[in-house]
């Protein structure tokens, strides 16, 4: 089963795919867009059962990344560079590890090939607190959050999904019960039947745990071909902290790949 997607298009150039992370939608890699827009034409995804896209009755890697590829040959892209930040680098390596022929490079933000433990039941608990309760503010959602959450940056992040219906109350603009009941599916490692052979850039916040040394080989076993970036003095919320910086690596490296690509296009020809 698949879901229908939301996609916002803009710039021209080679066709690059940004994908979010958990509770979120794809403004929130606008910076990013920004940055490559000007050399490529840049679609930012709202993933399955979030922002304005279509819910999946089961939530997990695979249905997200055929999402992905449905909409792809819905749009007649043949190929594309996938960018995905978290639960968005996961869904873009299970395309990959799926649909290698479709993906020209990915780039991983803060994410690994890995299973991971639960360490979001604070914010399910947050998030189920706001829906009970029908508020009718965003500072009555805030005050909620707050009572869950110790950090006041991923209440602010949580806020900005909140969208007000005809009745004046505000509901969340992704899944709830479909993402908590499918969170565990989520977590898990991306299904892998063969690797990507295709070049793949992992990066890493220097303060995250999120990529660890012992994640290495199950990165190699998947992807080959794939290096690593350590943004130091930075979180896992890599595109919000340092978005000149972030920005600036995504970009070189998707550039680099177009003019491999165009190398290898005019050693062709000449052979």
């Amino acid at each position: 089963m698949t879901a229908e997607l939301f996609v916002r298009r803009a710039g021209e150039g080679p066709a690059v795919v940004l994908l979010h992370g958990l509770f979120g939608s794809g403004g929130n890699l606008g910076a990013l867009s920004r940055a490559l827009q000007t050399e490529f034409s840049v679609y930012s995804v709202d993933l399955p059962g979030h922002g304005r896209s279509g819910w999946l009755l089961d939530p997990d890697l695979p249905a997200m990344a055929d999402s992905v590829y449905r909409w792809m040959d819905g749009e007649g892209l043949a190929r594309a560079h996938l960018v995905g930040h978290s639960l968005g680098g996961k869904v873009a390596m299970q395309f990959a590890l799926q649909h290698g022929a479709r993906a020209d490079s990915l780039v991983v933000a803060d994410i690994a090939p890995v299973s991971y433990m639960r360490h979001h039941d604070a914010v399910f608990t947050a998030l189920a607190a706001v829906a009970a309760q029908q508020c009718r503010s965003r500072d009555e959602a805030a005050a909620l959050l707050a009572r869950h959450l110790r950090e006041p940056g991923v209440a602010q992040f949580l806020l900005s999904s909140l969208q007000r219906d005809d009745n004046g109350v505000y509901r969340w603009r992704f899944d709830l019960s479909g993402l908590e009941s499918g969170y565990a599916a989520l977590l898990a490692a991306p299904e892998a039947e063969h690797a990507y052979a295709g070049p793949v850039l992992f990066i890493k916040g220097g303060t995250s745990d999120y990529i660890q040394e012992q994640h290495w080989p199950a990165v190699q076993a998947r992807f080959p071909n794939a290096a690593i970036k350590v943004m130091p003095d930075c979180g896992h919320w890599l595109h919000a902290e340092k978005p000149q910086q972030f920005n600036g690596i995504v970009r070189r490296f998707l550039e680099a790949q177009e003019q491999r690509k165009l190398a290898l296009q005019r050693a062709g020809r000449e052979s």
